[in-house]
């Protein structure tokens, strides 16, 4: 009853930049956090940017300076504003959202993910 759905993904020129969203819906008691993780072809997922719902962030090093986490909490919305893209950049880059089912439970959910694709 959990579900994610993304956009804003596409293909850049270097130092271009692009804006992802990230909208949950369903039924859930409250939503904690929501993040941004990245998979390159033959790597590992990992961490581009979280933000929970009191406003604290992470960042990966690679992210830092060039990327921006923000939500809006009344519509259970995160995006990730990156500019400065580098070919490096390129991915599949996945919403995550950690929410709270019942006092007791918690669940992360992902979206479908959207390519993003940086040209030298």
């Amino acid at each position: 009853q959990v579900h994610l759905v993304e956009s804003g993904g596409g293909s850049v020129q270097a130092g271009g930049s692009l804006r992802l969203s990230c909208v949950t819906s369903g039924i859930f008691f409250s939503l904690n956090a929501m993040g941004w993780y990245r998979q390159a072809p033959g790597k590992q997922r990992e961490l581009v940017a979280d933000i929970t719902s009191g406003g604290s962030t992470t960042y990966a090093d690679s992210a830092k300076g060039r990327f921006t986490i923000s939500m809006d909490n009344a519509k259970n919305t995160v995006y990730l504003q990156m500019d400065s893209l580098k070919p490096e950049d390129t991915a599949v880059y996945y919403c995550n959202a950690r929410v709270r089912r019942s006092p007791w439970k918690v669940n992360d959910y992902w979206g479908q993910g959207t390519q993003v694709t940086v040209s030298s």
